[in-house]
């Protein structure tokens, strides 16, 4: 691969992060918000080694050289396969994760929180999946018993057993470190898997509430169907755009 498509390249991919990160919210599925930034500079520069590159004469051939008669400057030609991360980023963006990887992924461990405070009296009661999972499994309180609360996520069709997951990806840092947030949902048919909803329901009484047997589940009541919010990678009650 000579100097110019090497230049081409770095390009390429420059001009494939700066789009990513100034002019759509795609890079929200593979790195938290607060990372833009590094990706625009990190497409900056790349987009001004490339222009740099392609400027700077080949110096493979110059008088007085080895003498050789060939030159030692190229890369392999399996180089040219790093061209499709750059267009794809341009072209054909990766689909978001979603019921798939959901469905092969261990369920985020919640962190226990030693007390509890009274719930809003707010009807239906609107709660994160973690913030659900700990009132069922660890508020000795039982203060959600027999509370109706609303609860946002996608679809993620059970594998065994009757009823289908709500669910929440997570990301620590990127799509690399994501975790997953589930609480499993009975009663009604399943919305498509990926499909994003509003569920409202109650409590499924299995296992004893306020302990660890608990299952974090709901008997829905209602599903509403809702845009993919904003804050697509957390667990925080859904964001819209403005």
């Amino acid at each position: 691969m000579k100097r110019p498509l090497q230049a081409l390249l770095l390009a390429l991919t420059g001009t494939g992060l700066l789009h990513t990160a100034l002019l759509t919210d795609t890079y929200l599925r593979y790195v938290k918000a607060g990372l833009r930034p590094a990706l625009i500079v990190s497409g900056a520069v790349l987009l001004l080694l490339g222009l740099a590159g392609a400027l700077t004469r080949d110096r493979g051939h110059t008088a007085g050289g080895t003498g050789h008669g060939h030159d030692h400057s190229g890369m392999p030609r399996v180089a040219w396969l790093l061209s499709l991360p750059a267009l794809s980023l341009l072209l054909l963006p990766p689909p978001a994760l979603g019921a798939y990887t959901a469905a092969r992924a261990d369920t985020r461990p919640v962190a226990v929180q030693k007390g509890f405070g009274p719930l809003p009296a707010t009807s239906p009661l609107p709660l994160t999946l973690t913030d659900f999972t700990k009132r069922v499994q660890q508020d000795r309180g039982r203060a959600i018993e027999h509370r109706t609360v609303r609860l946002t996520g996608f679809v993620t069709p059970a594998r065994e057993g009757t009823g289908w997951y709500l669910t929440r990806i997570v990301f620590s840092c990127c799509a690399a470190d994501s975790q997953t947030v589930k609480v499993r949902v009975y009663g009604g048919e399943a919305p498509p898997a990926d499909a994003w909803v509003e569920v409202t329901g109650t409590w499924h009484p299995r296992g004893t509430l306020g302990t660890k047997t608990a299952e974090a589940a709901l008997d829905v009541r209602g599903v509403r169907p809702v845009a993919r919010p904003v804050n697509a990678y957390t667990d925080d009650l859904p964001l819209t755009p403005s």
